[in-house]
């Protein structure tokens, strides 16, 4: 740890290699819920990583690291007895409650974007750069004019030419 905490990288590697395993049979050994234990299993690994500047070595680093981990669990048992339990009515109100996030709705969504970028892709280059410089970087049309070289006249036909093209080609 003392490597570590001198800037060496590989340090943490040969540390995480050593005790990883022995550690997380630990905290599963506690949890009983693997999903749980990778959980506290990282956020171990996270202060240590966050310990790094004020480390100090005062014993050893498998006794420090296990004091963190038992730590941790204490956290999340303290927060587990003071969680209120669920109305006995929770699974009913889970069963009513709508998910607007569906796999139709993703769907949906990445097929109007694959669309649009289909349609981007469909413009003369001079066109595409304009409406980018203008939609993603937000620069306004003497900013555009700028960039690519053109007088703000022509970097504003060109934009209105792409839009064109992108609602004939957009619009069911």
């Amino acid at each position: 740890m003392q490597a570590y905490a001198n800037g060496e990288a590989a340090a943490f590697e040969q540390l995480y290699g050593r005790h990883r395993q022995r550690l997380y049979r630990f905290l599963v050994a506690q949890l009983r819920d693997p999903a749980l234990a990778d959980e506290v299993f990282q956020d171990v690994w996270q202060r240590v990583i966050g310990a790094r500047a004020s480390w100090s070595p005062e014993g050893d680093f498998a006794s420090w690291l296990y004091r963190i981990a038992r730590n941790r669990l204490a956290d999340h048992w303290r927060a587990r007895q003071h969680r209120p339990s669920p109305p006995e009515d929770a699974e009913e109100r889970l069963a009513h409650m709508t998910d607007g996030q569906t796999p139709e709705r993703s769907l949906s969504e990445f097929e109007r974007r694959r669309q649009l970028q289909l349609a981007l892709d469909d413009l003369p280059p001079e066109q595409r750069e304009v409406i980018l410089l203008r939609l993603d970087q937000e620069l306004s049309l003497e900013e555009i004019g700028e960039v690519t070289g053109v007088g703000r006249e022509t970097a504003k036909s060109r934009l209105r030419y792409a839009m064109e093209k992108l609602r004939a080609r957009l619009t069911p």
